[in-house]
């Protein structure tokens, strides 16, 4: 059993960060942060660190409002998407909780926390079983959901639908969309629209991924309003710095950045997916909906955590180990989508690994 205090993630701090030169182990925007962000909070630092923060993001908020197309007592901003995920454990995750598995470790990490029973779900064929979490979540308390799923990059939309309509209204219900916005066709695909229609439903998402802000830790949650004022309940004060205030509102005034990078990722999703499959024997990647590919490693002499090592000495590139996912075993990487010349040399690493 994983320990209370175990949620393993990527980034260069998870290895030596003196070796990496390429870091395929996070899925960020592939362009970074954009240089009106950059300029904004530039222009007013002094200001921006001398003053506290607006407790109540009151400008993120309208900024998200009208890029959401939603009301702002709608919204609710945390120091990355991961506060969300345990204000919500804190507050929901009491006796039951279910979780598909393979996913994100801090849903894990935060039912735990509150002493809460998980119940891991597996993924059939790495897809969503509907019917199998409807019949776990009787008499459940909260249960987590990824779409696109994070390892998997596979988007769920049918079973999402099916198992929210089903579920009893009692069971609040998190939907993580951090990924969201690099799916084609992301508002066809996203629950936001459906958080009057359901009680018990909750919206996970980030600037982070999207915007690139990883640095800065800024993520949100829309929910209906009810719902969104018992989450800030348990929020602590100035939970959201100035500076991630000024650059997530710089971000969203900026959308022609994720509109270069959903382009980027379209193009180069593709391009990696084929050049995998021709150019290497040992990776297999799955087909993602995502700005990122969970690869199998079809040789099992050698484990993800023996990959991850070898490219990182040996080339500088660093790809996430997946066998620290619930129940994903040791023969899954994860790669994300970068530019195309930081993805040739992620090919020609790949490649050379085998030779």
């Amino acid at each position: 059993m994983i320990g209370p205090s175990a949620c393993f993630h990527g980034g260069i701090y998870s290895v030596d960060p003196n070796l990496v030169k390429v870091d395929f182990s996070s899925s960020i925007n592939p362009l970074g942060v954009s240089k009106y962000v950059l300029r904004s909070i530039t222009k007013d630092l002094g200001s921006l660190t001398s003053s506290y923060p607006d407790p109540e993001c009151r400008d993120l908020k309208e900024n998200l409002s009208d890029y959401l197309h939603t009301h702002r007592e709608c919204i609710n901003i945390g120091n990355g998407a991961t506060e969300i995920i345990h204000n919500f454990a804190r507050m929901y995750a009491r006796k039951k909780v279910i979780i598909p598995s393979p996913s994100f470790c801090e849903y894990e990490l935060a039912s735990r926390r509150m002493g809460a029973c998980i119940f891991f779900v597996p993924l059939h064929n790495l897809h969503l079983d509907a019917d199998q979490i409807i019949e776990k979540a009787r008499g459940s308390d909260a249960i987590f959901l990824c779409n696109p799923n994070n390892p998997t990059g596979l988007l769920y939309k049918k079973s999402l639908k099916k198992i929210i309509e089903r579920i009893d209204n009692s069971t609040k219900i998190l939907v993580d969309e951090c990924f969201i916005e690099f799916v084609d066709e992301s508002d066809r695909h996203t629950m936001i629209r459906s958080i009057e229609q359901f009680d018990n439903l909750i919206i996970l998402r980030s600037l982070t991924k999207s915007f690139g802000l990883a640095g800065l830790r800024l993520g949100y949650s829309v929910s209906n309003s009810k719902l969104a004022l018992k989450l800030a309940a348990g929020r602590i004060s100035w939970n959201v710095n100035g500076i991630a205030q000024r650059a997530g509102s710089a971000a969203l005034m900026d959308l022609e950045h994720l509109k270069k990078a959903r382009t980027i990722v379209q193009e180069e999703r593709e391009f990696m997916y084929v050049n995998i499959r021709k150019r290497t024997q040992f990776f297999a990647p799955v087909k993602s909906d995502a700005n990122y590919f969970l690869i199998r490693i079809k040789n099992n002499k050698y484990s993800s955590t023996e990959i991850r090592d070898s490219l990182l000495t040996k080339n500088g590139v660093l790809v996430r180990d997946c066998s620290s996912f619930t129940r994903m075993g040791s023969n899954y990487i994860r790669v994300g989508i970068k530019n195309h010349v930081e993805n040739l040399i992620l090919l020609d690493a790949l490649e050379s690994f085998e030779n």
